[in-house]
């Protein structure tokens, strides 16, 4: 595919991918490839090609004659990096990270008790050295460099757990955790008590304390849980 031919297709994704995600289309609206290229002023080719995108994520799904329908919710691929950047985009972004925020609890404990189990020594050893990196980075308030350290951090985690389920959880994770950085939901430093559980978790890990490793780790997105709580606008 061309440069020109690939950002085109981008262009039509970066508005439609956002506005059903948004729920601007609403299930069962219908669009047709003749529509698009007008509207976008497109070929048929990079309609359709945008489109097959939008298919894979399940937003929508196209039939001969009946044209191109937006699916209901439930039928969305809601682990798709992508749709989730969407998702945090738009108008429900504190309900899409409260939904992640949710599924973080359900899997990672247990992912940090596992880790302390199978973990290998060494790489379990590395997550400590890491845990005192976010905690230098944090107190100075490089919440740039802090990001990439907590991305990498929570990635770790999951991957020693020797469960490639929960690996595969990782790139949902990291939106969760660039989501409250991009649209500015975490606090200009790190809060004390974040930074000090981290280092509860890597410790409990390196040392194979599975209990303590999962009720740490529990108490991480405990914390995140009530920051985004007091982040919620009234009657939300």
């Amino acid at each position: 595919m061309g440069t020109t031919h690939r950002t085109l297709h981008n262009r039509v994704l970066a508005v439609l991918g956002p506005a059903i995600a948004a729920g601007e289309y609403t299930t069962g609206h219908t669009f047709t490839l003749s529509g698009l290229e007008q509207d976008f002023g497109v070929s048929r080719t990079v309609a359709r090609e945008a489109v097959r995108v939008l298919e894979s994520m399940g937003l929508v799904v196209s039939r001969p004659r009946t044209g191109i329908r937006v699916r209901p919710r439930r039928d969305w691929s809601v682990f798709d990096p992508q749709l989730i950047r969407w998702r945090l985009a738009g108008a429900g972004r504190m309900e899409q990270l409260r939904s992640l925020n949710e599924l973080r609890a359900a899997v990672e404990p247990g992912a940090a008790a596992l880790a302390a189990e199978r973990g290998p020594a060494d790489e379990r050893a590395q997550l400590a050295i890491l845990a005192e990196q976010m905690t230098l980075t944090g107190r100075a308030g490089e919440l740039d460099t802090f990001l990439e350290l907590d991305v990498t951090f929570h990635r770790r985690v999951l991957e020693l757990s020797g469960n490639e389920m929960l690996s595969g959880l990782a790139e949902v994770v990291t939106e969760v955790l660039v989501g409250r950085t991009s649209y500015d939901l975490m606090p200009h430093r790190p809060r004390p008590e974040a930074l000090r559980l981290h280092t509860a978790v890597a410790q409990a890990i390196r040392d194979g304390l599975p209990d303590v490793a999962e009720a740490a780790m529990r108490a991480i997105v405990t914390e995140v849980a009530d920051a985004l709580e007091q982040r919620r606008p009234p009657g939300v």
